[in-house]
């Protein structure tokens, strides 16, 4: 069915069953996570409103590797950013999550590019794609969205420099069509926008999508926001989509994208509640930590995690772009919470 599909009350009965199911599962397969639970007094075999059920904090898949299936079945492992110093989550997939990870990222994404595969060009350096079998939040994030696009062209060398001449052939080659562009906040904004700007050269990328996530700590102590962001892109290359996302390698593929109104989406296949310092649900409008939810987590119990995010939820099922579910904003990282945004931990 389609990503955006579901109202209110048909998302909560989905979810009322799938994550009961997934939190039973991980308790009966991952020792950790049973564990947590059993000090919680949480028992799993007894029907729980979604606001009800357990969630564990981003941070704990730094601190202990969390399998729900046996360790021969595991065919890759992501790790999130980190800077130097910082330990970093480990996710282990099988088959089948990473399977789902990568055709729900494709659903949704394709929800607001189209459904045509699109020439691409990467804000990024093909190195980071090098390890198939080992995969950074960076690396991951790149051949996820990769699978939208065809005739994929990196924009920077191996020392992360702009290849102009690579650039400029592919807009050439592609002027009549639209393209795909995919890169991390930062990164596009000190590594591509910055090198534009100062050269005075100029992209013709005014027939070019733009998605773009992982972090945004650096360019807010530039004073750089979304709107900021999106109209001096426009200014060095003419750009006029550009489309934000919001995501962790904790729930890769289930991601919230930014649609026309500048608010984040949950789909089908994610969701998420604001909480209060308390760990009581927010109300609408109110500002919150975030905590996520994925149907898509069967290898590590990834479900439903509280973030170090703060976030607020502005609607629900009503947003001007049609699409049903929960919309929201972030408003940035919790004090004292480390660096994590793929962007942010390469800058740093």
């Amino acid at each position: 069915m389609p990503p955006f599909s579901l109202s209110k009350s048909e998302k909560t009965e989905l979810y009322a069953d799938a994550l009961s199911g997934l939190t039973q599962h991980h308790y009966s397969n991952c020792p950790q996570y049973s564990k947590i639970l059993k000090i919680l007094g949480f028992d799993p075999t007894i029907k729980h409103a979604v606001e009800d059920m357990p969630f564990i904090p981003v941070r704990l898949f730094k601190d202990y590797d969390l399998l729900s299936v046996e360790e021969s079945q595991i065919i890759k492992m992501m790790t999130s950013s980190g800077t130097t110093g910082q330990s970093v989550s480990r996710i282990f997939l099988d088959r089948v999550t990473a399977t789902n990870q990568t055709k729900v990222l494709t659903k949704i994404a394709s929800n607001f590019v189209g459904t045509k595969r699109l020439p691409m060009l990467i804000l990024d350096t093909k190195s980071v794609v090098k390890d198939r079998n080992l995969f950074s939040a960076r690396g991951a994030g790149i051949l996820g969205f990769s699978m939208l696009g065809r005739d994929v062209t990196y924009a920077f060398d191996e020392d992360m420099q702009l290849d102009f001449t690579e650039v400029e052939a592919f807009c050439n080659k592609h002027k009549d069509e639209n393209i795909l562009l995919f890169g991390f906040t930062h990164m596009i904004w000190e590594y591509f926008y910055k090198d534009l700007a100062k050269s005075g050269r100029q992209l013709a990328l005014g027939n070019g999508i733009l998605i773009h996530g992982g972090g945004w700590k650096k360019l807010s102590e530039q004073a750089v926001d979304n709107d900021i962001f999106k109209h001096l892109l426009n200014d060095v290359c003419g750009i006029k989509r550009v489309c934000n996302y919001y995501g962790m390698v904790e729930q890769t593929g289930s991601i919230f994208m930014e649609c026309n109104y500048g608010y984040l989406h949950s789909s089908i296949f994610s969701d998420v509640i604001m909480r209060r310092t308390d760990f009581s649900v927010c109300d609408i409008h109110e500002t919150g930590l975030v905590q996520i939810m994925s149907l898509l987590p069967l290898s590590y119990p990834g479900h439903s995690i509280l973030t170090e995010d703060a976030g607020e939820i502005v609607g629900e099922d009503d947003c001007s772009c049609g699409r049903l579910g929960k919309y929201f904003t972030i408003h940035g990282r919790i004090k004292n919470a480390e660096i994590r945004g793929c962007s942010d931990t390469y800058a740093s």
